[in-house]
């Protein structure tokens, strides 16, 4: 265990990831004070502007493990073991994720952030501040300017190192951008999202499949549906923001109630409150974050979507999130008080693998919305499910490892390219997944496996 520092650490966020940092640091002896802008949402409501929920998976779960709160977390998600593919004829199609017993979980964000700020807090070792925003930071005494949400007074505090979780809008990134020269990339996705709630049955049943994170593809946008614990789904529209075929065309009530009519039949049969809920929520941005570096010295680091946000379509951001803190506490547990050290070993550890999943979540949400209805694609997820099972200790596809492994991203991302090399040889000329010619498999999967 370290030796406890005598002033505490600044965490800046009190989301998922800086509740979790907490946990970690409080386990090792350290002191956190937790700097809030929002309100304690255990006690009041924050508002909107964040998704409903998220998908959990091996990563995420191995983190709250290792702070000792998986089990109460455990009782909360809904599994799904694959997507339900709402074809515009009507047809559905389930395609498995994995193999049998594998599967990514649904779980409320705010109810996953209620839980870990309160397991942050049983620590003992763990402060939040609420309403507190950090403005800027002065990296020559590492000193944060706070301005309170309540007044609008503004204070500042000292400590000896200042860990920013705050988001992809980083005021801690920006402010190592301006002062310090860190490389910053930040690209938009021309798409945005809304979300609407497709309410319970009576009696609180689920209107649609329970287990299965529901794709309605259309092209060049989609809706997405997630179960919530009480029956909900949490369903999630991603369209343009400008053009024809845009949120900016859908500006009324019966422009709305058309597209949904014309694209969504069957999810807008269980959303009695299509318009209020359309029009009552906000439009979110989606963006890609890739930095370098991301700590000054052994004082400053920057974790989660801070260092590295990435759009959402491979369920991973929070899954990566929870992992930097799990990387980070090995590296803390092998170089001690070495805190330089111990940062540099983090960010030489992690930057290729945030690079990694930013590009596979941004090719997934093409394979969402473009591909999962396409006959190719389906031959060749079948295919792959045949190779996976013929050569299970070579052919993990790259989903699984993603998924439901700890197998470090960019890895998964190179095996992914060879996988489908592999695919796109044995598909040729074939229809069905069982014409696959396995010796030829077999003679691909081990030489380039």
């Amino acid at each position: 265990m370290a030796t406890p520092v005598t002033a505490p650490i600044a965490i800046v966020g009190g989301g998922l990831v800086g509740s979790v940092l907490a946990t970690y640091l409080a386990r090792r002896g350290f002191q956190s004070d937790v700097f809030e802008r929002r309100g304690d949402m255990r006690r009041e409501s924050v508002g909107e502007g964040r998704s409903i929920n998220l998908a959990i998976s091996v990563r995420g779960l191995h983190a709250l493990e290792e702070i000792g709160l998986k089990d109460e977390v455990l009782p909360h998600i809904i599994q799904m073991p694959g997507r339900m593919v709402h074809m515009l004829d009507g047809r559905n199609q389930f395609q498995p994720y994995g193999a049998s017993g594998q599967c990514i979980n649904s779980v409320s964000r705010n109810g996953l952030n209620k839980m870990l700020m309160t397991g942050a807090e049983k620590t003992g070792r763990v402060r939040f501040q609420f309403y507190s925003t950090v403005t800027g930071i002065d990296f020559e005494t590492n000193t944060l300017q706070i301005m309170s949400e309540r007044d609008g007074k503004r204070r500042e505090a000292t400590y000896e190192r200042i860990l920013g979780t705050d988001g992809s809008a980083s005021v801690i990134r920006h402010a190592m951008r301006d002062s310090m020269g860190v490389d910053t990339s930040e690209s938009h996705l021309s798409h945005g999202y809304k979300e609407v709630v497709m309410p319970a049955l009576p009696g609180g049943g689920f209107a649609i499949e329970k287990n299965a994170l529901h794709i309605w593809p259309r092209g060049k946008d989609m809706l997405i549906a997630l179960p919530n614990e009480e029956g909900s789904f949490t369903c999630t529209l991603f369209l343009p923001f400008e053009g024809e075929r845009s949120f900016a065309a859908l500006n009324d009530k019966a422009a709305v109630e058309s597209f949904f009519e014309s694209q969504f039949v069957d999810a807008l049969d269980h959303i009695p409150n299509l318009t209020e809920e359309f029009f009552g929520h906000p439009t979110g941005k989606m963006v890609t974050v890739k930095a370098g570096p991301w700590f000054v010295k052994g004082r400053v680091l920057l974790l989660g979507d801070a260092a590295h946000a990435i759009v959402p379509f491979f369920g991973q951001g929070m899954n990566c999130g929870f992992e930097d803190c799990s990387v980070l506490n090995e590296c803390l547990e092998k170089w001690g008080e070495d805190w330089d050290a111990a940062f540099d070993d983090f960010y030489s550890r992690r930057k290729s693998n945030a690079d990694a999943i930013a590009d596979m979540a941004i090719e997934n949400f093409i394979e969402m919305r473009d591909k999962v209805a396409d006959t190719r694609f389906q031959l060749e997820k079948k295919v792959e499910r045949l190779l996976q099972a013929a050569f299970p200790s070579r052919y993990v596809p790259r989903y699984t490892l993603v998924s439901f492994t700890r197998t470090p991203y960019r890895e998964a991302y190179e095996k992914g390219l060879i996988q489908q090399k592999i695919l796109d040889e044995l598909c040729d000329g074939i229809e069905i997944a069982e014409d696959v010619d396995i010796a030829r498999a077999k003679k691909l999967v081990e030489a380039m496996l």
